[in-house]
């Protein structure tokens, strides 16, 4: 077996074995880009040696979605077949199902010079919508993980040093380990302690201040704070993210004040959102302004009533390893496990025990957010100071110089 076959096979088993810890006799779906094509394929063959009844791949294309968005009528942007719903949702019964996606834009460029608003436009909701469902039921076991590519590296150094990125990838998810599984395990554990630690503390708000920030985020009492391990609704627990350092819980959707710019860029189908800064009154945007890529940030606001609202509150300290990697990945998966961040639109609703995940209407009464998006926004950083608000006003630092202070 070659060095590359060893590498995209020990990913794979890390993908199936931790990330959505399939059981012999279940299905799994596998979303990927065409450039990703000899990862899924290890992926596939690591799914069948850990009894995978069947395994589904599904292949995107972007040139063909920048040519409907230079090209397409304004109806067909955002319209998938409604095939690509109904395989979703065909997911979501029977607790028999996995899904794996596989990210890493191979053309980063490729959306360059086109309208802002139509490559927003072009994302398919009804899509996005089986997506989100299908995690608020805990009715799917599901993990996404990054594909070093030629485009992506080019995009990243300037040249497409493909094996310099597979280094940051692997260096990220812990296979650099000698052990990958054990170290993920004691990871996940230190995770889960600052999690209880900032649970039990109850805190009434969240509040971040740095330059150009100072943003007070309400929390709801009965939530709590969780680490990236999720549990299905047959107890089947899973990594949704792989890398994952962050510990997070749904905010109060109509509390939030205040003002936050982003310390990251943001990468939305192509488009670049650079120095985004979004104005909070009662829990809703009230003003988005950035210096390139404003049009799509308001493109999905304008979604649906809660694309304006946050739906969850991360921190994330200097002891990232993706953070340390000192990297902009331009992808979300990585770059929000680098920072803390918060999300507009959609809230998870397992935070909460025995909320009503399959009625959006009572979630939304407990003051989850509910929306067809979540769209990560990296906002902590060395100058952004963290702090937990209690009932009674008193302050407690969180997060200060990055440094996680609460306790471990």
């Amino acid at each position: 077996m070659t060095s590359t076959d060893e590498r995209l096979n020990r990913y794979a088993k890390l993908a199936v074995e931790v990330g959505v810890c399939l059981r012999p006799g279940q299905d799994l779906l596998v979303e990927a880009a065409v450039e990703h094509a000899p990862l899924a394929r290890h992926v596939a063959r690591a799914a069948y040696a850990a009894g995978a009844r069947y395994v589904d791949v599904l292949y995107n294309d972007q040139q063909l979605l920048r040519a409907q968005v230079e090209l397409g009528a304004d109806e067909g942007l955002g319209w998938p077949p409604p095939w690509q719903v109904l395989r979703l949702e065909d997911a979501t019964r029977g607790g028999n199902t996995c899904r794996v996606i596989i990210v890493g834009d191979p053309n980063p460029n490729l959306m360059a010079g086109l309208d802002g608003g139509r490559v927003a436009r072009a994302d398919a909701i009804d899509v996005r919508k089986a997506h989100l469902r299908g995690l608020n039921e805990r009715a799917v076991s599901w993990s996404i993980i990054a594909c070093p590519t030629e485009g992506w590296a080019e995009a990243l150094f300037g040249e497409p040093d493909v094996d310099r990125l597979w280094g940051l990838i692997e260096r990220a998810v812990r296979l650099d380990e000698p052990d990958p599984v054990t170290a993920w395990r004691e990871h996940m554990e230190r995770l889960e302690a600052r999690a209880r630690a900032i649970t039990e503390r109850h805190f009434d708000a969240i509040r971040f201040r740095g330059p150009g920030t100072d943003l007070t985020v309400g929390l709801l009492r009965a939530a709590r704070w969780g680490a990236a391990v999720f549990e299905t609704a047959w107890g089947q627990k899973h990594l949704p993210n792989l890398p994952t350092e962050e510990i997070g819980t749904v905010p109060d959707a109509q509390r939030a004040e205040g003002y936050v710019r982003a310390t990251r860029p943001l990468y939305l189908a192509g488009v670049e959102v650079k120095d985004l800064t979004l104005h909070v009154t009662g829990g809703q945007v009230k003003e988005a302004s950035a210096a390139a890529g404003e049009e799509a940030i308001h493109q999905i606001m304008a979604r649906d009533e809660g694309a304006s609202r946050f739906g969850e509150v991360a921190l994330v300290d200097a002891t990232s390893r993706v953070g340390r990697l000192n990297t902009l990945f331009r992808t979300t998966l990585l770059d929000e496990n680098a920072t803390c961040h918060l999300a507009l639109g959609n809230g998870a609703p397992f935070a909460i025990e025995d909320a009503p995940a399959d009625d959006p209407a009572a979630l939304k009464a407990l003051g989850i957010n509910q929306s067809s998006i979540h769209l990560d926004v990296m906002v902590g950083g060395p100058k952004v100071e963290v702090d937990g608000i209690e009932t009674g006003g008193a302050v407690v630092p969180l997060v200060h110089g990055d440094e996680w202070l609460l306790g471990d």
